[in-house]
């Protein structure tokens, strides 16, 4: 595990398009499927990564109170699962059905979607608003594995709270820390 921070795409980028499979459904899901009118969060992560296991219970917290507001969720895994099987689909699969996911879980096999994104580590989230314009970036909270510090989901509610209010997301945001993505 290397601790890798996110590469904080600037504010202002519009999502990069994409058409992963569910690995759920076995549906693909395309970003024009995930369009809010409130704001859609991208969320990058995968089945091993300890920073991504510490902070599972608030992240669906955070689904289950958005997404009546009319926020849309996905989380796209994009590892190297020849060294990193754990990562595979079927046992995405199985973790999302265990947790009860009511958001797609997307693998991205050929890791463009996540270069697209600038994506460096799990868990990193994106949230964009109605015209798909980039308005956060980077942590969940300031929590990680170790550092004693509660799970809040601080730093990703805000800025919904602010985007479900019709308000300008504040600039000053910080970077997730996690496991570096597994790239081929």
């Amino acid at each position: 595990m290397a601790l890798t921070p996110s590469n904080m795409l600037p504010l202002g980028t519009e999502a990069p398009d994409f058409s992963l499979p569910d690995v759920v459904s076995g549906a693909n899901v395309s970003l024009s499927e995930l369009d809010s009118e409130v704001a859609t969060v991208i969320m990058f992560i995968c089945n091993h990564c300890p920073y991504v296991i510490h902070v599972q219970e608030e992240l669906l917290r955070v689904v289950k109170d958005y997404q009546p507001k009319g926020v849309k969720f996905a989380a796209i895994s994009a590892n190297d699962i020849e060294n990193y099987p754990q990562d595979s689909p079927g046992k995405m699969k199985l973790l999302a059905e265990k947790l009860g996911f009511t958001f797609p879980y997307l693998y991205d096999e050929s890791q463009a979607v996540a270069r697209a994104y600038d994506a460096a580590c799990t868990p990193d989230f994106y949230a964009f608003d109605k015209d798909r314009k980039l308005v956060y970036r980077g942590r969940l909270d300031d929590s990680t594995p170790g550092n004693d510090k509660p799970l809040t989901g601080k730093d990703l509610r805000a800025a919904l709270d602010h985007m479900t209010r019709g308000e300008l997301v504040g600039t000053e945001q910080f970077p997730s820390m996690g496991c570096n993505i597994k790239w081929k």
